[in-house]
């Protein structure tokens, strides 16, 4: 009668997805240049902030 009253558990793993860091990618960047593109962009739109407006020939309304 034991038998009839067993109950079966889960796998331990089961529902749980695993990544695994080791991914092969055929596009690398290094964080050094992350931050050398972020910094031209910062800079381009200070840039265009001073100067957009005269150089497009637009009249600044701000």
């Amino acid at each position: 009668m034991a038998k009839d009253n067993r109950i079966n558990m889960p796998m331990s793993g089961a529902g749980i997805t695993r990544y695994f860091d080791e991914s092969k990618s055929k596009f690398h960047i290094k964080p050094a240049s992350v931050i050398i593109i972020i910094i031209l962009v910062i800079l381009i739109i200070i840039a265009l902030h001073m100067f957009g407006y005269g150089a497009l020939g637009i009249q600044n309304l701000g």
